[in-house]
């Protein structure tokens, strides 16, 4: 049996390149498993939860008040225009919702848009809170785009937010 001595040369360049390669690519296999982990709930961005954090509502409501009040605003962009949600609130109940100065254009382009920020409005007045608004099939997307920035603004007045804002 002879045995055959073999000679490898390996450039340094080679073996850099090999190393950031072999590194950038178990960096992008951590990634894809971190992003792509099953049963992993994602929460919104805005922080808010759809139809509001029940937990934090009756932590609050015990002590009588829900939102700081004032008039908070939401734009609502829709296509190249945009509009302005206003909201005033009492510390206990939402006093008005309105849409700021829209402009005549918006409403001939988005004809449902008046109507249903009224529907809307009314059962929000009746239910003071934005569970269990109903709205037809027909002003589906409608209704969910106004909900969001109506949300927004509620949002904002909410004595949650301000709290954790603070805590920073």
């Amino acid at each position: 049996m002879s045995a055959k001595t073999k000679i490898v040369v390996l450039h340094m360049k080679e073996l850099i390149y090999t190393g950031i390669f072999a590194a950038l690519g178990i960096l992008f296999i951590v990634l894809m498993i971190v992003m792509f982990l099953p049963g992993r709930k994602e929460e919104p961005q805005d922080g808010s939860a759809p139809g509001g954090t029940e937990e934090g509502i009756s932590s609050v409501s015990a002590s009588g008040s829900v939102y700081i009040p004032g008039i908070y605003t939401t734009e609502l962009v829709l296509g190249s225009q945009s509009v302005e949600i206003e909201v005033i609130v009492e510390e206990s109940s939402i006093e008005s919702i309105r849409m700021a100065d829209p402009d005549e254009s918006l409403t001939t382009m988005y004809p449902l848009l008046e109507p249903t920020f009224d529907s809307i409005c009314e059962q929000i007045y009746e239910n003071q809170s934005l569970d269990e608004i109903s709205y037809t099939s027909d002003n589906k997307y409608t209704s969910l785009v106004l909900m969001e920035a109506i949300q927004a603004s509620l949002d904002k007045a909410s004595l949650d937010a301000s709290s954790s804002e603070g805590s920073f």
